[in-house]
């Protein structure tokens, strides 16, 4: 089916911007489920959890795993909250397209998973980046950085510098591609059902079947992003390094 993107192009001088407003719509949604599952979870404390407050334990719990599994606590306790926000802001990203995935207004999309946009899941990546080289910078000095990009042999300084680049891009592309063929196919089934009673029927078992799938998929690509976000920090904070 062919459609396009809700978009608003904002002008700066002679430089157009061009913003998609289905991403953000549901970059917005996603922000607000993730907050108010932590608001939930948090307004009423107990030193017996229950509830909610037993799922966010859990999943503190299970980040900070992720992180002592890469790095000592010492170094890497600062980006608990960094893992935290990552994964439950993924998981919830990578599910928002599910329950109602192809809704058209006027021939344009404009609902989705904000992570079957590349611009979302690239900037993800680039954040991380940032935030590794960032804290490499603060905790060991410029100098000590600046060295490591030609050790051990100085020669190896242009695949270093590559080896940043692809790194951003293989983070980013892995979530987005995973997600976003995940909705083509949801979509193409959905084109099956609503085609003719026949492709109705044939197209429910194979439906729920993805749909499972997908939300298997979308927890995987929220842990190994999160992964992969303290692999890279810890290649850039630990003394070692």
């Amino acid at each position: 089916m062919e459609h396009g993107a809700p978009e608003y192009t904002l002008h700066l001088g002679n430089i157009p911007i061009t913003f998609n407003l289905a991403t953000i719509l549901t970059l917005l949604v996603t922000a607000t489920i993730v907050f108010i599952i932590a608001f939930i979870s948090t307004r009423n404390l107990k030193l017996k959890p229950t509830g909610m407050q037993n799922f966010m334990e859990w999943v503190m719990d299970f980040v900070k795993g992720i992180i002592k599994s890469n790095m000592d606590w010492k170094t890497g306790g600062r980006f608990h909250v960094l893992g935290i926000t990552l994964i439950m802001f993924i998981a919830v990203a990578n599910l928002l397209g599910l329950p109602f995935s192809g809704i058209y207004i006027h021939g344009d999309l404009w609902w989705k998973s904000p992570t079957a946009d590349p611009v979302v899941t690239l900037t993800l990546a680039s954040m991380v980046t940032v935030l590794a080289t960032f804290y490499g910078i603060k905790l060991h000095g410029l100098g000590h950085y600046a060295k490591t990009f030609v050790q051990p042999k100085a020669f190896l300084l242009p695949l270093k510098i590559i080896e940043e680049f692809a790194n951003t891009l293989t983070l980013g592309l892995r979530l987005y591609g995973n997600i976003y063929a995940g909705e083509i196919l949801l979509g193409l089934l959905a084109g099956l059902a609503s085609s003719t009673i026949f492709g109705f029927i044939g197209a429910i078992i194979p439906t729920m079947a993805w749909l499972g799938f997908s939300i298997f998929i979308g927890f995987i690509q929220a842990f190994v992003f999160t992964m992969l976000t303290m692999v890279y920090i810890s290649h850039k904070v630990s003394e070692d390094h």
